[in-house]
C-alpha cells in the first residue's frame, strides 16, 4: 500500500514553512480542530495556492490554475447538464471534460470523499480529479454557469444566422413592420442578452460598449481603462433586435435609421443606479451603437483620490479657493476633465454658495448643485444659459465647454463680475489655452484679467500591483529628453487579477499653471508659450511629461504608458 508524504513535510521540504511553524500549526489544529492547511493559511504562513500545490504533490493529482488557461470546460459536451449549476456552486466543483464514461472535474479539496461519491451518483460517471484554488474555481464557475451560459442560451434561442451577413439582414428591414421589430426586441432571449452585455461591461469596469456592424459580422468591444478590447460577439441574426431593444430603452425612434440619435436610460445593480448614454451612428453596413457607462459610485468625486501629486493638489486648491476668475480644464476627449471638474465643484460646494452648471450632457448628478442640460434645438445653448445664470445670483458657475467666441465672452464676463467660473477647452497643453482664447477672439488684456488656473491633464493606466515587474533603468533604452531619477522602474506583466493585461485602473498626469502677476505680465507683453512655461516652472509647474515620469519613478505606471500620452520635446 502506497504511503503519502505528509502535507507539512512537503511544505518544509519546499522551504515554504519552518519546522517551528508546522509544530505551532499542528498544536493549534489539535486544540481547535479543522484541517492543517486551513490553520496554516489562517496563521499567514502559507497562501491558498501553496496549500493546493502541496496537496497536488502529496496525492499525485494534477494542479491547474486560471492563469494556465486550462481551467475551462470543453464546449459542446453538455457538461452543465451533468453537474447542475446549484450543485456545482454549492460544492465548488467544475466539470472540465468527458470521455465515454469518465468525467474530469476540478476541486479544491481532493480528500472530500463524500463529494466524489455524490458526483458519481448524479453523473453516472467515473470521476477523475484535478485540483485548483477555491478562488480560481469560483471565477471559472461564474464564467461557465453565469455570463457565458446566458450568452449561449440567448443565441441558441434566437436561432441560426441562416448564412446571412449584416448587409443581407439589413436589406430585409423593409419587409418587417414596426410592430414586428418591436416584438422581436421584446423577446426574452434579446432582453436577456442586452441585459448581459450591459451587466458584464459594468462588472468589467468598462466605460463604453461599442456594437459595430460589418459586412458579414458583428463586433462587440468594451473600453476598459481607456483601451478597447474585443469581446465574444453576438450572432449576426441578433443585430436588428439588439439595436431595437437598446433604442426602446433609450427612448429613441426605432424607425429612424438614417440619422444619428442620442438617448439614455438608467439601470440598477444592487444599490447602485448607473446612467447609460446611448449614441447611434448610421454606417454603410447599419447602425453603430455606443453606450457610455456613467457609474458615479466607481468614480471618486474627491480631488485627493484622483491621483494628483501633493504639489499638484496644492496648486489646484489655491486656484479653486479664489472668489472669482476662470478655471480651465484642457485635454482631449476621455482625459478625465469632467471628473476633475466635478471633484473641484464637490470640494467648493457649501450651503452658503449658489452653484449653477450648464452641461452637454449632465454626466453626474450632484446634490445641492443646480445642473442644466443644453438643448440647442430649442435655443438653450451654453451662451444663453450663461446669460440667464447671471440673473440667478450665482457664486460658482460651471460651463461644460467653451466652443465659440460668444460662450468665451460670456464666461469671461461672468468671471470679471465676481464669479468663479469652471470650464473646459480642447488644447494639447496648459499654456496653449492662452493662445486658443486669443485665437477665438478674446483680447489678451481680458485673458490676463480673468484667467486664474489652467489644468491640462491626461489619463495613464496604472500597473497591476500584483504582477508588475521591476527592471533596471538603462539610459541607452530611454528616449532623449527623458530623465529617470530612479535606478529601478516597473513594467507590465499580466496575471489573473488584471485579466493578463498588466494594468488595472487609471491615474491622472497633469500640467498646472496657477496664473500669478509674473505670468499675467508675460501674457500682456505677448510672450511666447515657451517663455510663459519657463515662468510657470519657477512657480512649481510640472510638464505633462515630468508629471508622468514622477509616477513612473513611484511605480504607479510604466514608462511606455507615459510616453504614449505625453510628448517628449
Amino acid at each position: 500500500m502506497a504511503r503519502y508524504k505528509k502535507l507539512g513535510d512537503i511544505l518544509i521540504s519546499e522551504g515554504i514553512i519552518a519546522e517551528k511553524q508546522l509544530k505551532e500549526s499542528i498544536s493549534l489544529q489539535e486544540k481547535e480542530g479543522g484541517k492543517l492547511g486551513e490553520v496554516l493559511i489562517r496563521l499567514g504562513y502559507v497562501n491558498e495556492e501553496q496549500i493546493v500545490i502541496a496537496l497536488s504533490k502529496q496525492l499525485s493529482i494534477p494542479y491547474i490554475s486560471l492563469a494556465s488557461g486550462k481551467l475551462k470546460p470543453i464546449a459542446d459536451q453538455n457538461l452543465e447538464e451533468l453537474i447542475p449549476q446549484d450543485f456545482a456552486v454549492k460544492n465548488i466543483v467544475l466539470p472540465l471534460s468527458r470521455s465515454l464514461n469518465s468525467l474530469t472535474v476540478v476541486m479544491f479539496d481532493p480528500l472530500d470523499l463524500i463529494l466524489i461519491d455524490n458526483l458519481k451518483k448524479i453523473t453516472g460517471c467515473e470521476i477523475n480529479i484535478v485540483v485548483s484554488t477555491r478562488t480560481d474555481i469560483l471565477k471559472a464557475l461564474e464564467a461557465f454557469y453565469g455570463k457565458d451560459k446566458i450568452f449561449r442560451d440567448a443565441i441558441q434561442m434566437a436561432g441560426e444566422d441562416g448564412g446571412l451577413g449584416i448587409k443581407e439582414i439589413s436589406s430585409q428591414e423593409t419587409d418587417l413592420s414596426l410592430d414586428k421589430v418591436i416584438a422581436q426586441a421584446e423577446e426574452a432571449p434579446v432582453v436577456k442578452l442586452v441585459d448581459l452585455l450591459i451587466r458584464q461591461a459594468i462588472e468589467e469596469n468598462a466605460s463604453d460598449i461599442h456594437l459595430e456592424p460589418h459586412y458579414d459580422s458583428l463586433s462587440l468591444r468594451y473600453r476598459i481603462d481607456g483601451v478597447l478590447f474585443d469581446m465574444p460577439s453576438p450572432s449576426v441574426s441578433l443585430y436588428l433586435p439588439i439595436i431595437s431593444r437598446i433604442k426602446i430603452l433609450s427612448k429613441m425612434d426605432i424607425a429612424e435609421k438614417r440619422l444619428p440619435q442620442d438617448g439614455g436610460f438608467m439601470v440598477k445593480m444592487g444599490k447602485r443606479l448607473i446612467d447609460l448614454r446611448v449614441s447611434t451612428l448610421p454606417t454603410i453596413y447599419g447602425e453603430k451603437v455606443v453606450l457610455r457607462i456613467l457609474d458615479k459610485s466607481r468614480v471618486p468625486l474627491d480631488l485627493a483620490k484622483l491621483g494628483f501629486l501633493p504639489q499638484e493638489l496644492e496648486l489646484i486648491r489655491k486656484g479653486i479657493k479664489a472668489s472669482y476668475g476662470l478655471v480651465f480644464l484642457t485635454g482631449p476627449t476621455g482625459s478625465g476633465k469632467s471628473t476633475t471638474l466635478y471633484a473641484a465643484l464637490n470640494e467648493t460646494k457649501s450651503s452658503t454658495k449658489n452653484i449653477l452648471t450648464v452641461e452637454d450632457p449632465v454626466e453626474y448628478r450632484i446634490e445641492n448643485i443646480n445642473q442644466v442640460q443644453v438643448k440647442p434645438e430649442i435655443g438653450l445653448t451654453f451662451a444663453n444659459a450663461l446669460r440667464c445664470f447671471l440673473r440667478q445670483d450665482p457664486d460658482i458657475i460651471l460651463v461644460g465647454e467653451v466652443r465659440d467666441l460668444e460662450t468665451a465672452e460670456m464666461t469671461i464676463r461672468a468671471s470679471l463680475t465676481g464669479h468663479l467660473v469652471f470650464s473646459t477647452l480642447h488644447t494639447n497643453d496648459s499654456v496653449s489655452t492662452i493662445a486658443r482664447l486669443v485665437d477665438i477672439g478674446i483680447p489678451s488684456y481680458l485673458v490676463t484679467a480673468s484667467t486664474r488656473l489652467i489644468i491640462a491633464q491626461r489619463l495613464v493606466r496604472k500597473l497591476c500591483p500584483d504582477c508588475k515587474e521591476p527592471y533596471e533603468v538603462k539610459q541607452d533604452n530611454i528616449p532623449e529628453g527623458v530623465v529617470i531619477n530612479s535606478p529601478v522602474i516597473y513594467k507590465a506583466k499580466g496575471c489573473d487579477k488584471c485579466n493578463f493585461i498588466g494594468y488595472k485602473g487609471r491615474s491622472v498626469i497633469t500640467e498646472i499653471i496657477l496664473v500669478n502677476e509674473s505670468i499675467r505680465s508675460a501674457i500682456y507683453k505677448a510672450a511666447t508659450p515657451a517663455q510663459i512655461m519657463e515662468i510657470a516652472k519657477k512657480n512649481g509647474t510640472l510638464t505633462l511629461l515630468e508629471s508622468g515620469l514622477r509616477r513612473v519613478e513611484e511605480g504607479i505606471t510604466s514608462l511606455e504608458e507615459v510616453l504614449s500620452v505625453a510628448v517628449v520635446y
